[in-house]
């Protein structure tokens, strides 16, 4: 009998052949279909990067005018669902809301045509416009308030901001925000992503894809890491803080959020972009001691674990920019939703043209030969 080598969280296992990212973690280099990260962000917008993703190349202007179009106008979502957004607790995260949205979504387009490219192509557009509505949605009926309706003027990131307080972001933190939606699209085998991609090879529809890779972003070790950078920042107060804090975190051996990551070696070159991001928002809108602190765990921890790798990653200024919009610090994760749904669909596609089920094995360590013992043995 052949023995398998246990690898906790399968690291280093490759789980699938993919064309969609790469990653250099020893270089930091992350780049979308062969394009660097740093000319997305400089020259793409989301809707553009979420075509090259899950098309598998950057469309035509009449392609990406038409996809935009699309997404425009499939931004509403079913009253239905809307009513049952309402019953959910108040004190509820808004994640574990979307969950359930975009899982019930599927139960108004139930049909799985998924070798036609026009259930396809209608599913990613329904996914990718409601995703948004939703969040927004239950931002503001959790507080006891209607929720804002789309508006066909705006692009896709303007809209979703004017959407949570009713009112017309300011141009450059809509273009922040939407740097922010490339820079969280896509990660190759991320451990949500690996979600979506089990989950789409039992030939399920595309919503209970979504949900399920929803459903695995929403811990603390993924994508809700940045929720907890910034409860981190406030625990520590003030620069002076700083130092002690990370000595005790050494101490006792306890994570310092926002900072290694399982691939990167070198600083994560989102986290380059997401700070250079946040300090046009704090130069334009107002610094905040937040940065400062920032900052010094970055000197701080480099100092002290820079040698071993340790570096911010993506969670670290995510939070940090997300913070300065205003934005609601439990809503980071959904908004991380926002974007990393047009991966999950990017994946679920491609697990779609050379399909085969998961079905790992285990290496067993229990007991053999056990003899049942009677109830009243016991």
């Amino acid at each position: 009998m052949m023995v398998c080598e246990y690898k906790p969280g399968l690291e280093g296992i490759p789980a699938a052949q993919s064309s969609i990212s790469y990653v250099d973690g020893q270089k930091g280099i992350l780049e979308y279909r062969g394009i660097r990260i740093e000319e997305l962000a400089e020259k793409s917008t989301f809707l553009e990067t979420a075509y090259l993703l899950i098309w598998g190349e950057l469309p035509s202007k009449e392609e990406l005018e038409g996809f935009e179009h699309e997404v425009r106008y499939h931004r509403r979502i079913k009253y239905r669902i809307r009513d049952m957004m309402k019953c959910f607790p108040e004190s509820g995260h808004p994640m574990d809301a979307l969950q359930a949205s975009a899982a019930a979504l599927g139960l108004f387009y139930s049909l799985r045509d998924l070798h036609n490219p026009a259930y396809i192509r209608d599913s990613v557009v329904r996914l990718i416009a409601t995703i948004p509505t939703m969040v927004a949605a239950f931002q503001l009926m959790r507080k006891g308030n209607d929720p804002v309706r789309p508006r066909d003027d705006l692009d896709y990131s303007s809209n979703f901001l004017y959407m949570l307080d009713e009112k017309e972001p300011d141009p450059l933190m809509a273009r922040i925000f939407d740097i922010c939606l490339i820079l969280q699209v896509e990660h190759t085998m991320n451990a949500s992503t690996f979600s979506a991609r089990v989950t789409a090879s039992t030939l399920t529809d595309p919503y209970a894809v979504v949900a399920s890779a929803v459903g695995t972003l929403g811990g603390p070790l993924h994508g809700g890491a940045n929720e907890e950078v910034i409860q981190m920042l406030e625990k520590i107060g003030s620069v002076e803080n700083v130092r002690p804090y990370i000595d005790h975190c050494l101490e006792t051996k306890s994570k310092i959020m926002g900072f290694g990551h399982r691939v990167y070696k070198v600083k994560d070159p989102r986290a380059i972009i997401l700070q250079g991001l946040a300090e046009q928002l704090f130069e334009k809108f107002g610094y905040d001691k937040f940065y400062d602190i920032a900052q010094e765990m970055e000197r701080v921890v480099e100092e002290k674990l820079g040698s071993k790798g340790i570096y911010p990653n993506i969670d670290f200024y995510s939070g940090l920019v997300y913070r300065k919009m205003g934005i609601p610090t439990d809503l980071f994760t959904p908004i991380f939703a926002i974007a990393r749904v047009a991966g999950w669909l990017a994946h679920w596609k491609e697990q779609l043209e050379e399909n085969r089920i998961f079905r790992p094995t285990q290496v067993y360590n229990g007991l053999h030969e056990v003899t049942y013992t009677p109830i009243d043995q016991r």
